[in-house]
């Protein structure tokens, strides 16, 4: 099943076949773009911006906001262990989950997104309500919900905004499973499956076409910006992981540089969203996507620790994926920095090779060196990140926002044990 474009493994990145572009030979298959330090000055790629410290979308203000926190190159963090924060945030015994706070508002949400998914072209509609109505967390809207409710935010556009977000988030899902020639998504078999390649690719973009005429709908400049540079940022994220598949020497940090693109710059639009809604000053903005970039971060790194430790029926897609692919997770950069010279050796040939033969074998490995306690380490750090910046939210003494300030805290600790 082709993808648009013949991809060729080998040691140290892959080789763009049709394209003038290709790895340097020898190299790592990494970008050449650096980020800088501060500041939001064009011309620049998205990319490049999101990888500089962000800055505020508020007119005459551009106090910056860190990003990923994690040590600086050549440094080593000591790790944290999970079980440590979810000790310091065990919720009440008649706490409301999380996501339950917010049922009312995502069946708004749910009603919006099957009203907006109306197309004159019949195969349209099929393969979007397909991918829709396969379920899913929708982690990311009702991020935003969360958020609104605990900055006191009832604007109604923000069902229509959280909408957009998932349609966002499904537009990537549908072009991710054309470009990984994936099988299963969500207990059931990829759009790109049963309706083809170009039929998932071109429903796609229709998904993404669509979510800029809602947000144009909603009438904010501030907020299409954010959301302009976030689908920006995360297509530049995904051709960077592209460029790094099956290179075995790839490092945390070129790794944190691709997640905090296609995963965490999502969430951490959700949030600034939510700011930006309620009118909210700069300083509580910076602290809402500090909250979204941290929990998109942690959720991306549990994530690729279940590809070596969940269960295929939990997850509803098959174990082993990512290495199959020729993608470097944490899981395995932290493997290869224990395991013994051998054992490495067979993880970097399957990586170079994309093979699957020695999956098995591989999984002792993982399961047995540490590392996924270590990359589970590095997921508590983030988690641990947004919740400092969940406690940090204004509430006013406001108890209903105070309960929806403890639901996001909640919500970051809780994602270190998810299953799928």
């Amino acid at each position: 099943m082709g993808a648009g474009i013949k991809l060729t493994p080998r040691a140290g990145g892959v080789s763009v076949v049709g394209n003038k572009t290709a790895a340097p030979a020898g190299g790592r298959g990494r970008s050449s773009v650096e980020p800088r330090a501060t500041g939001l000055a064009e011309p620049a790629t998205a990319l490049q911006r999101s990888s500089r410290n962000d800055v505020h979308y508020r007119a005459g203000r551009a106090r910056t906001l860190s990003i990923i926190g994690h040590a600086p190159s050549g440094a080593v963090t000591p790790p944290l262990d999970p079980r440590t924060i979810l000790d310091t945030v065990a919720p009440a015994p008649t706490a409301t989950p999380a996501l339950q706070l917010v049922a009312a508002d995502m069946h708004a949400v749910d009603t919006v997104i099957q009203q907006r998914l109306g197309s004159d072209v019949p195969l349209v509609g099929q393969v979007a309500h397909y991918i829709v109505g396969a379920g899913g967390k929708r982690v990311r809207p009702a991020l935003l919900l969360l958020m609104c409710a605990a900055l006191g935010c009832a604007d109604p556009r923000r069902h229509t905004l959280a909408a957009v977000v998932e349609f966002i988030h499904t537009a990537t899902l549908l072009h991710d499973d054309v470009v990984d020639e994936s099988t299963l998504r969500r207990g059931r078999d990829t759009a790109n499956q049963v309706f083809g390649n170009a039929a998932s690719v071109l429903v796609g973009d229709f998904l993404y076409s669509r979510a800029f005429q809602m947000m144009v709908d909603c009438g904010d400049m501030r907020i299409m910006r954010v959301l302009a540079d976030a689908t920006n940022v995360i297509a530049e994220g995904e051709v960077l992981q592209l460029m790094n598949m099956h290179d075995a020497h790839l490092d945390e940090a070129a790794y944190l540089r691709v997640i905090r693109a296609k995963t965490a710059k999502l969430f951490e639009a959700s949030t600034r969203i939510a700011a930006l809604l309620a009118d909210a000053d700069a300083d509580t903005e910076a602290v809402c996507a500090e909250y979204g970039q941290a929990l998109g971060a942690a959720f991306q790194i549990v994530d690729d620790v279940l590809d070596y430790e969940g269960d295929a029926a939990e997850l509803g897609k098959n174990l082993g994926d990512d290495l199959r692919e020729g993608k470097v997770t944490l899981p395995i950069i932290c493997t290869l920095r224990r395991c013994h010279a051998d054992e490495a050796a067979l993880i970097r040939q399957a990586i170079e090779t994309g093979g699957s033969q020695q999956l098995s074998e591989i999984l002792r490995i993982v399961r047995a060196s540490g590392g996924l306690d270590e990359a589970r380490a590095w997921a508590a750090r983030e988690a641990e990140r947004a919740i400092a910046a969940a406690r940090a939210l204004p509430t006013g003494g406001a108890p209903e926002r105070e309960r929806h300030q403890k639901a996001l805290v909640q919500l970051a600790a809780q994602l270190l044990t998810r299953r799928a």
